[in-house]
């Protein structure tokens, strides 16, 4: 009886030896790994981050992992743009992309990336950035719940109004802006201006009706959210007033469900790659919008010397706190701040 049982063992086993296999090496045979459906939650489908961090990143997601991982993107946002952080980490959504701004104070490091005056464009600061986040403030642990595909910065931020040019602080004094953070908000109060802190998907409606006067923006901002209507005077200043931090996000389980081959291939797309794409796509949109002001009529001028000194003044303090946050996290604040100014320099400069 026994003999018969083992049978068709033997002869299975006949074979895989005719056929110069074994047992073992049957069972160390690779099994087809099952797909990883992943959900992605966008709160701006008309801004360049859909497409970019969104649509383009979830294609390539899915062609250097063969089909293994593929990223499906929600129709509508599974929770407001303030929340959108919280909805990944406790897996309403797999994906999203974030503005650290808007929850004051959470994100303190990344404060560092929206100080005035660092550059001239998105891409460059966008790399540097992504580059002192790997080596210095990553280890802070911020993000905690999540897994940080890549950090940028949008383009220079400006100053764009209904009522008058902008030539120094005083011509800020009383003008109602709408803002995107808290380091933005500091900065338009020092100078005078009355901030509203709202989403950028909100402008719309608050300078159309006149509840805001103008925004403190990028100039890709007037485009997207069609305000050359209503914007009369843009102010353009060279390293921008400010700039705001984004941060592309995974649920940290979602990301362990992966198998590590394609975790590893997911990331080579995404980091410095990705934040060079995001910053790339957004100096185009900024340079698209200025095309689009300028049919529209919109008055846009640089800042004046006056006007970048009081600028630079105003964000004195801030930086000289931010400096402080990170002395209290474990790094040597005014050391990492120089060297993300070198590496923007050095960014600018090809390497």
């Amino acid at each position: 009886m026994k003999s018969q049982v083992l049978q068709p063992f033997k002869q299975l086993r006949r074979l895989l030896v005719a056929g110069g296999l074994s047992l073992s090496v049957l069972a160390a045979a690779p099994v087809t790994a099952q797909t990883v459906t992943l959900s992605a939650s966008s709160n701006i489908p008309v801004h360049l981050f859909h497409k970019v961090l969104m649509v383009d990143w979830a294609a390539d997601v899915e062609k250097v992992t063969e089909g293994r991982v593929k990223i499906n993107v929600l129709p509508k946002p599974v929770s407001t743009y303030p929340r959108a952080y919280d909805a990944v980490r406790d897996g309403l959504a797999d994906v999203a992309y974030y503005v650290h701004g808007a929850q004051a104070g959470r994100f303190g490091l990344t404060q560092m990336a929206e100080l005035a005056l660092l550059g001239d464009t998105s891409e460059d600061i966008s790399v540097a950035y992504q580059r002192i986040y790997e080596r210095h403030l990553a280890k802070a642990n911020e993000h905690q719940g999540v897994k940080v595909l890549a950090v940028n910065v949008h383009g220079p931020g400006a100053i764009f109004n209904t009522k008058r040019p902008i030539n120094s602080a005083r011509d800020l004094s009383g003008l109602k802006l709408r803002v995107g953070s808290a380091s933005v908000t500091q900065l338009a109060q020092k100078l005078g201006a009355v901030p509203l802190h709202k989403s950028s998907s909100e402008s719309y409606e608050l300078i159309s009706t006149g509840v805001a006067d103008g925004a403190f923006f990028p100039a890709e901002a007037i485009a997207t959210f069609k305000l050359e209507r209503f914007i009369k005077y843009g102010t353009l200043i060279p390293g921008g007033a400010y700039n705001t931090s984004f941060v592309f996000i995974m649920n940290e389980d979602a990301f362990k469900k992966i198998q590590k081959r394609d975790q590893d291939a997911i990331m080579a797309i995404s980091g410095e790659k990705l934040s060079r794409a995001a910053g790339r796509a957004w100096d185009a949109e900024d340079r698209r919008s200025k095309a689009v002001m300028q049919a529209a009529g919109v008055q846009t001028t640089q800042a004046s010397p006056s006007l970048i000194a009081e600028i630079k003044a105003a964000s004195a303090e801030t930086e000289k706190a931010w400096i402080a946050h990170a002395n209290s996290r474990g790094l040597d604040g005014a050391k990492v701040l120089a060297e993300f100014r070198e590496e923007i320099r050095k960014v600018a400069a090809g390497k």
